[in-house]
């Protein structure tokens, strides 16, 4: 047994996010895998394992064919890379809209097997009760409210919300719905400044933006997308990286080596050990 001691690391607590309300912006990114959580980890207060991994991983067209068993696979993967990050993980459509028992038999499944410390669910207009069901069962749950990616096949498109006045009230409820009913923090998406300024403003949990300005008190953003992984992305994603290009000239220096016969070299290779003097 080694004699130094590993360093323990504690992780970001569901308490932690939300003494954060109007203080320090929280840094919250998705993470689907061991090897990017395990970079993200240093920079970041909460990683999501949202189901946007249906479409940033899996090549679906939305969100709604993710499963259950592959929100499961990848949170524990997460959970395998990250150290001290708040971990929370998404359930997919159709996995707690039934009732709360089946919410909770889920929400139980997803925190047991991966070792996460909360859930998020988007908040249409059963989520309060599921929430408040979930919370007072032990259960950390983070809402989503105004663009519900799950509702694609209701909404038709992912268009921005609160532009307009005939939606500025029912999403403020929703978020006001969503937190008293015990979400620790909400996810405000795709909703124009002032509503997202107004909901940030009007309640006592944390509020995290995505394509919701600057006024949310922090921001998540698809990790493939601000990497700049796919040609195109949503008006609200800052591309930090162009990895998409890094790759493809990887990649093409690779196969121009292996056409050329340069790759592998001498030093990637392995000899026969020369036979050892009598």
């Amino acid at each position: 047994m080694s004699s130094q001691k590993q360093e323990v690391v504690k992780r970001i607590t569901v308490p932690d996010i939300i003494a954060r309300k109007g203080g320090e912006p929280i840094v919250v990114l998705t993470a689907y895998d061991a090897p990017t959580a395990e970079i993200l980890d240093p920079h970041c207060d909460v990683l999501l394992v949202g189901d946007s991994v249906g479409m940033a991983v899996h090549g679906m067209t939305s969100t709604v064919g993710v499963t259950l068993e592959m929100m499961i696979l990848h949170g524990q993967a997460v959970m395998r890379g990250s150290r001290r990050t708040l971990v929370v993980i998404d359930m997919p459509f159709g996995s707690y809209e039934a009732g709360v028992e089946q919410a909770y038999a889920n929400a139980v499944r997803i925190l047991k097997e991966t070792g996460a410390q909360a859930v998020k669910v988007e908040s249409g207009p059963e989520a309060p009760a599921t929430i408040a069901y979930l919370v007072r069962r032990g259960v950390p749950v983070m809402g989503h409210v105004g663009l519900l990616p799950q509702s694609i096949n209701i909404d038709g498109s992912f268009r921005a919300k609160g532009r307009e006045a005939s939606e500025h009230a029912r999403i403020l409820q929703s978020a006001h719905d969503t937190a008293d009913a015990g979400a620790f923090a909400v996810v405000i998406e795709g909703v124009a400044e002032p509503l997202a300024r107004e909901i940030t403003a009007a309640i006592t949990k944390p509020t995290i933006g995505i394509g919701a300005s600057a006024a949310c008190d922090g921001q998540v953003l698809v990790t493939p997308d601000m990497l700049g992984l796919f040609d195109w992305t949503p008006k609200f994603v800052r591309k930090y990286a162009d990895l998409r290009g890094e790759i493809g000239r990887a990649v093409e220096t690779y196969a121009a080596d292996v056409k050329a016969r340069r790759f592998p070299a001498e030093v990637e290779t392995y000899f026969s050990r020369k036979p050892a003097l009598p």
